[in-house]
């Protein structure tokens, strides 16, 4: 007799060959929302065909591969030469050049360019999360590089450029570059006024030569890095609170020489794996431009910090997205009590209140996009308030969603290759980058001690749909009772950098989304009715037709 042991049934197929662009309702009718009429085919065309690369077989295995084959530290060649190499897999490679092929460098010059940027690295960033980092810093480097016309003429064309070349050799005989930042000391973490690399002027104007240590530098083998340094001048008349300036530091001199780069260690990392995060240090000999005025390195730098901040929502986003799309394509197939799991009551509240979540998140992240797009004075004070608040609270919900999504694929989702451990290993990152929790928020409370206009604007978004909804209308209330409430507000901050999020994406569900999604949204999020869990929503919400709108499609599926 055949043994029947082996036979395989009731396991759902994979989730691959699909449109990752298309297959997510809130996204595309995102871009729909905020890419003006004129620019809506090429926009949906470009972002249909990475949707496409992103869903295949071979990206997904060049995730898998680069996830599963960190990169390597080699500090000397064979002959004892200092080289400060790190050798990344080369599915790293692949993804790194897809995505700068695909403008995810590219946003600050060409129309709607955040929006369409912002909807790609969402999609690409599902593929495999690491290599964002390296695409995030490039893109970010662009705004705090203007501070410096000169230096601005000379790497902007590169670090928007669509061709990726690795390697290290002078800018100038490079195609394309990749630029990265280093900040955070080990004395000092977030706390920029401890930082305690020296920089020491050379004779030619703007140069300069540093010493220091700093503790966190990701994607090492970029062109050319931002950092933050203290000058030997007297910079009293004319220095920022910090007293800092900033610097432009490439890896390669334009003789060809390396610069004095020394790479100390690769961190050993929760999740990120596929980049390389290092401990690097400036010898005294560490070649660099200043950006900007002396002592306004905080003041120049800070637009690359901002736009990273919005790449950790937008990532957030990503991740969340891909945990819930796998969350939902399990529970179609899976099989359970003689019916698949999604048709379960329950899952069905889980999966609902997932796609919930993504959602929001989505449509936050595309609505800060089309701010930086707008770019008016109104725009530019709304973000100063909405970005913090948006990134404390996105990057936030990554984990919870990531982990719910896992525990509905039962212990199928805890093997490393459903590729579930790896984006619950992935998504507490962008909680931390950039500025953790606390930075957040109480950026969030200096932006309202300084900035009366941003408090204005941001009041004037979330106003556009009051009388809407009544859950919402009384979220607001709440949240202008507390503004009003000054009294130990530095400890209330967190509370209050969610209110806000909440209260913003409401608003943009209530204008934009179908109704039973804003329906669900506001009670479960700004009403009365709602648990501390996942799967809590009132169960007479309309929670097939959530789950519907958000489950992708990969070929001829179950009910469609």
């Amino acid at each position: 007799m055949a043994a029947t042991t082996h036979t395989v049934t009731n396991q759902p197929p994979p989730l691959v060959g699909y449109d990752v662009f298309a297959a997510d309702a809130a996204l595309t009718e995102g871009v729909a929302r905020h890419v003006p009429p004129a620019l809506q085919g090429e926009v949906r065309r470009e972002l249909g065909e990475l949707g496409r690369a992103a869903g295949s077989a071979h990206a997904q295995r060049w995730g898998a591969q680069a996830d599963g084959h960190p990169p390597v530290l080699r500090t000397h060649d064979r002959y004892g030469n200092r080289v400060d190499e790190v050798e990344f897999h080369p599915s790293w490679h692949r993804l790194l050049g897809r995505g700068v092929s695909a403008g995810l460098t590219d946003a600050w010059s060409r129309p709607a360019g955040h929006v369409r940027r912002a909807a790609g690295f969402l999609v690409w960033t599902q593929a495999e999360a690491g290599h964002g980092c390296p695409l995030s810093m490039t893109h970010a480097a662009v705004p705090a590089l203007r501070a410096d016309p000169a230096l601005a003429a000379e790497w902007e064309p590169r670090l928007t450029s669509r061709v990726y070349e690795a390697g290290l050799r002078p800018v100038a005989d490079k195609p394309g570059a990749l630029a990265g930042m280093a900040m955070t000391e080990k004395q000092g973490g977030s706390d920029v006024r401890a930082v305690g690399t020296v920089a020491e002027p050379l004779s030619a104007d703007g140069e300069y030569v540093l010493t220091g240590h700093k503790w966190f530098c990701s994607a090492p083998m970029s062109d050319a890095f931002l950092v933050l340094a203290r000058t030997s001048g007297d910079t009293s008349q004319r220095v920022d609170e910090d007293g800092l300036s900033c610097f432009l530091l490439p890896r390669v001199l334009p003789d060809g020489s390396r610069n004095s780069f020394r790479i100390q260690r690769l961190k050993n990392k929760l999740g990120n794996r596929s980049n390389a995060s290092a401990e690097v240090e400036f010898d005294g000999t560490t070649w660099a431009r200043r950006v900007g005025e002396e002592g306004r390195g905080v003041a120049t730098i800070i637009e690359m910090v901002a736009a990273t901040r919005l790449d950790c929502v937008t990532g957030s986003a990503a991740v969340m997205r891909q945990a819930v799309a796998q969350a939902l394509h399990h529970t179609a197939y899976r099989q359970a009590f003689g019916r698949p799991l999604a048709e379960q009551p329950l899952m069905r509240n889980v999966l609902a209140d997932l796609a919930l979540e993504s959602e929001a998140a989505t449509a936050l992240a595309l609505r800060l996009a089309a701010a930086y797009d707008a770019d008016t004075d109104q725009e530019r004070a709304f973000l100063r308030l909405a970005v913090p608040a948006a990134k404390f609270w996105v990057a936030k919900r990554c984990t919870p969603v990531a982990a719910e999504a896992l525990e509905c694929l039962g212990g199928n989702g805890y093997v490393e290759e459903s590729g579930m451990p790896r984006l619950l290993r992935e998504s507490p990152l962008n909680s931390v980058w950039e500025g953790s929790g606390n930075i957040q928020a109480l950026d969030v409370l200096r932006a309202l001690r300084r900035e009366p206009a941003a408090l204005h604007a941001f009041l004037t978004e979330i106003g556009t749909a009051r009388g809407a909804d009544h859950r919402l209308d009384g979220a607001i209330k709440g949240l202008l009772t507390e503004l009003a409430d000054l009294e130990g507000i530095e400890a209330r901050a967190r509370r209050l950098a969610e209110r806000m999020a909440l209260v913003l994406q409401g608003s943009l569900l209530v204008r934009y989304a179908p109704p039973e999604v804003a329906d669900a949204f506001c009670a479960a999020r700004l009403g009365v009715d709602h648990g501390a869990s996942f799967g809590t929503l009132p169960h007479t919400l309309a929670l097939r037709a959530i789950v519907e709108r958000a489950r992708p499609v990969a070929g001829p599926g179950p009910g469609r």
